[in-house]
């Protein structure tokens, strides 16, 4: 529900300004739709299969949910891998040079993530890799248990693990470690705090925010990460179900986490986030004090 709910949100805002959106914004809006996309794939399959206490449906919805999950999960890393790098060249860039990132480019880099993550969603339906439920039973992912014993899927999880993972998340670490220096520079050489230009105080936000929400995606699936990679040389039987499970569950949580990181560091997203309250008829606006038998109208339900 928060996933759904915040996200939604932020893509309304998206439609509502997307005259005045900047092209870097448009990964935050595929990020958003990647988290809502997970969120409504998969979500209600992995709640009713709980409630059942077994995985609902035979192999076919098992493949299904694991092919999104790897699909949504990978398009997320790799966007989140984007926006760092487009911070980066912007941080250390010219005014001049920093305009060159245009919408037409970040669309054309979002396409390319998208393609790149449904190619490696794709693999395991051709024969490199396997798909199949997870140890507790009651959702789907990749096979991690059958790796130890499949040098066809021991490949495929090793160049996973290197292109889908490692190197995004050392790229991201390297871009915002990159980030930090520049502006840690910048800052030294203005002696007087209060002499800060806004611009560079509104890029340290931007790059604050950024650095947020790549640190909550990497910290909610590391310990999924570091369990699945256990059970590539350990059988399943050696973790209990809770310690899988667990996991499991606070990776999904990585989708609920950004909008609330918006609310906290941007002032536009969160007037806008207020007037779709109003809209949706969340609140009452009391436009007069007097009693409503003498004014019909001093009382009104926006909406």
């Amino acid at each position: 529900i928060l996933t759904i709910l915040g996200n939604s949100a932020v893509l309304a805002t998206a439609v509502k300004r997307s005259s005045l959106l900047k092209p870097p914004e448009l990964l935050t809006v595929n990020l958003a739709v990647a988290d809502v996309g997970m969120a409504l794939s998969m979500y209600p399959l992995a709640i009713a299969s709980a409630w059942n206490h077994a995985w609902l449906g035979g192999d076919a919805s098992c493949v299904y949910y694991a092919l999104m999950g790897f699909l949504f999960g990978v398009c997320s890393m790799m966007t989140l891998c984007a926006m760092a790098v487009i911070r980066l060249l912007v941080t250390n860039s010219s005014k001049a040079n920093s305009n060159k990132i245009t919408k037409n480019t970040v669309c054309i880099l979002i396409a390319f993530i998208w393609l790149y993550s449904l190619l490696w969603a794709i693999l395991p339906l051709v024969g490199w890799g396997y798909y199949g439920p997870e140890p507790f039973g009651i959702s789907c992912t990749i096979a991690w248990s059958k790796f130890h014993n499949s040098s066809n899927g021991f490949s495929f999880i090793l160049s996973m693990f290197l292109l889908c993972t490692v190197l995004p998340a050392l790229t991201i670490v390297a871009c915002y470690l990159g980030i930090a220096w520049k502006v840690h520079k910048a800052y030294q050489e203005i002696q007087n705090i209060d002499r800060i230009p806004n611009a560079a105080k509104l890029e340290k936000k931007l790059t604050l925010m950024a650095v947020l929400i790549s640190v909550g995606f990497l910290s909610s699936w590391t310990p999924y990460a570091a369990t699945s990679f256990w059970s590539i040389f350990n059988t399943s039987d050696s973790l209990q179900p809770v310690v899988t499970l667990l996991p499991c569950l606070f990776a999904k949580s990585s989708t609920a986490y950004n909008p609330f990181i918006y609310y906290v560091f941007s002032k536009t997203f969160r007037c806008e986030v207020r007037k779709l309250q109003c809209c949706c008829g969340w609140r009452v606006h009391y436009f007069s004090s007097d009693n409503s038998t003498e004014n019909p109208v001093s009382t009104m339900w926006s909406g």
